[in-house]
């Protein structure tokens, strides 16, 4: 192990939970040092098939749970690199659930309209702009105007993307090689270089400790480049704050393997975990349908068969976002593109009485996978996820070169989550089975159980220290000095995509972290601008090696 270096703040973590405060204390004057557990790669290294040991598999983290999947980013960047950018802000009636605790789970000190200010912060850095129903891919198109058949509404949705710059090509999810996506490669990052920042990918945090003076000490691993199952050299470094951004998956991990050396952990840590209700269903459409009921054409005379052309969610129906409606009963459903390279085993035979992973009905509905639309469902879960023991290092146990691991997360959904699934699961048929236009079937949990591209509140802020691990400053109850700024601090399901809300969550915190960094004797102050300037002008102070 080689000598301890020292920082002022270490952040672990380079999403919008590490991005965002890794921009302000650095152009607030403190020392920042980001430990990332994935590598960096630059726009054209992002490549455009399923190989292994491509950006898929290489900015990836598939952690296979009992009863739960999660599937997010690991890289530096983190699930900025891989999302589809769709950046809605959640609804009012969020702040005010109660979930399974039975009072209000979001602190006092937060509603919908004092973050609005926070959202305003995100939406200008990214920055967010409204999508154009002239500028909606045939995906999305489709899905509006089955809604619209159907008398439900559709609505295009918010994005951090350069319409502009967009090809269409559909490959986000491997991350952006046109810069058209909004990523925090393009903003709080290299702002953040350029102020002084240091950020080390392939580096794995394991645990954090006490050091005599009051402060804490990072214990990582560096990963290696290519195995990511082989972790190299230690070190540590010191740090007077430490702000914990690894994602929900990741996060309550570090934290609870940390107890041994920082004391007890509140009850929260590692419980409460969401998946932001998510669901998936497939509907294969009749091409003669679409033409003949919707009315839709391409310029090459198919109705539509163009389910690879696009850039992800763009459209979604938000007619059962309704305060007045009971809680478990609110949700979106979004048009999706997901890889069929991805989905095909997931993906059901619409039709099938049991889970068709094979056989000829699934090769028909494979041969056909130009004319699919993945509708996506977020809705409110229970908070049932925990936890248990954490591995030896990491978050899963790998058991793959990239990518793939098992880890201690356990789910298993409640009545009230599955009655938001069945609900929204039958909305989906109503509207995209009538009059013959297409033939739907969930994604089954039978393989891999539930799934989420967006894990929250397993470290979650709240007023009650029974139910929550942070205050509503997000400090870690019991250990000052300690934040937690990612998905993991969110309280419970938001029924939307949650990145724009995690952002701003993340905005929300800064004030609180330069006054607790301050009152620990580091020289930092609080009030930089959004991050700005043109992304070429941007581009020097990132790695081009």
């Amino acid at each position: 192990m080689s000598a301890t270096e020292t920082t002022d703040v270490l952040i672990i973590g380079s999403g919008f939970g590490g991005a965002i405060p890794a921009y302000h204390l650095a152009a607030g004057g403190a020392k920042v040092t980001v430990l990332e557990r994935g590598p960096w790669l630059r726009s054209d290294e992002f490549e455009h098939n399923f190989l292994l040991g491509s950006s898929y598999t290489r900015v990836f983290d598939f952690t296979v749970g009992d009863g739960m999947s999660v599937l997010g980013g690991n890289c530096v960047g983190g699930g900025s690199v891989v999302y589809f950018a769709t950046m809605p802000r959640a609804p009012r009636f969020v702040f005010e659930r109660h979930g399974s605790i039975g009072r209000r789970m979001w602190p006092a000190a937060i509603s919908r309209d004092t973050l609005e200010p926070w959202y305003d912060r995100v939406a200008e850095a990214l920055p967010i702009t409204r999508t154009d129903w002239d500028t909606v891919p045939y995906a999305g198109g489709l899905f509006a105007a089955a809604c619209r058949h159907a008398g439900r509404t559709a609505n295009a949705a918010p994005s951090a993307i350069d319409v502009a710059q967009c090809t269409n090509c559909n490959w986000m999810m491997a991350g952006c090689r046109f810069d058209a996506k909004r990523s925090l490669l393009l903003n709080y990052l290299p702002a953040a270089l350029a102020h002084g920042a240091e950020i080390r990918p392939l580096h794995e945090v394991q645990s954090i400790s006490r050091t005599a003076d009051g402060g804490y000490r990072v214990h990582y691993r560096v990963v290696d480049a290519e195995d990511y199952r082989i972790l190299h050299d230690s070190g540590t470094i010191d740090a007077r704050i430490v702000i914990v951004a690894a994602g929900a998956g990741a996060t309550p991990v570090i934290l609870q393997r940390s107890a041994a050396t920082l004391g007890a952990m509140p009850h929260a840590v590692g419980r409460y975990f969401s998946g932001n209700g998510e669901r998936l269903n497939t509907a294969v459409f009749d091409e003669d349908r679409v033409r003949d009921v919707l009315g839709l054409s391409r310029p090459d005379g198919s109705a539509y068969g163009a389910y690879q052309i696009g850039r992800g969610p763009t459209v979604a129906s938000w007619d059962r976002l309704d305060g007045t409606l009971p809680e478990y009963e609110r949700y979106s459903l979004e048009q999706l593109y997901f890889p069929p390279g991805l989905g095909t085993i997931l993906a059901q035979v619409p039709g099938a009485d049991d889970p068709a992973w094979f056989g000829v009905g699934k090769k028909e509905m494979l041969r056909r996978w130009q004319s699919w639309l993945t509708i996506f469902i977020m809705s409110e879960d229970d908070n049932e996820g925990v936890f248990g023991p954490p591995p030896e290092t990491g978050n899963a146990a790998r058991f793959s070169q990239q990518m793939l691991g098992h880890g201690p997360l356990r789910y298993r959904p409640t009545a009230n989550t599955r009655r938001g699934w069945d609900l929204a699961d039958a909305d989906i048929k109503d509207i995209l089975e009538r009059d013959g236009l297409a033939t739907v079937r969930p994604w089954t949990n039978d393989l891999v159980g539930a799934y989420t591209v967006h894990p929250l509140a397993s470290c979650r802020i709240g007023d009650d220290p029974a139910t929550s691990a942070l205050d509503d400053r997000h400090e870690l109850r019991g250990h000052p000095g300690i934040f937690v700024t990612d998905g993991s601090a969110v309280p419970g399901a938001l029924t939307v995509n949650p990145a724009s809300t995690i952002a701003a969550l993340a905005e929300r915190a800064i004030p609180g972290i330069v006054q607790a960094a301050r009152d620990r004797g580091v020289d930092v102050r609080y009030g930089a601008p959004s991050p700005d300037g043109e992304t070429a002008g941007r581009r020097a102070v990132m790695p081009r090696a």
